[in-house]
């Protein structure tokens, strides 16, 4: 398999590289997810103070009933948007972590 130490170094070379290339794909990734994590939180937080504002100069209480439905309606959609995006980007992370190591896999297993 090895015919010398020098061909030992360049494995352990490459093998380093891709490492180095998987971590930084989870890097962005992770990077992006707090991102995302943050805008959706302060989102939620401003949604949530107009929703009290409202809620507090409501005349009636259908009135008061009604924006809380529209608030909670919002904030499922919002939940369901965010949860779906966390996903895709979890996903995505993943695969690019992944893909340097497709390369080094086909060679071991030949």
């Amino acid at each position: 398999m090895f015919t010398g130490f020098d061909d030992l170094q360049k494995v352990g070379r490459e093998n380093f590289e891709v490492a180095v290339k998987s971590a930084d794909a989870v890097t962005k990734g992770l990077g992006l997810l707090a991102a995302r994590t943050a805008e959706y939180a302060r989102h939620s937080l401003e949604s949530g103070a107009k929703a009290l504002e409202q809620l507090v100069g409501a005349p009636s209480l259908d009135e008061a009933v009604e924006v809380q439905s529209a608030y909670l309606r919002g904030a499922y959609e919002g939940y369901v948007t965010q949860a779906t995006k966390v996903g895709e980007i979890v996903t995505a992370m993943a695969r690019d972590a992944y893909k340097p190591y497709e390369g080094l896999l086909g060679r071991v297993t030949r």
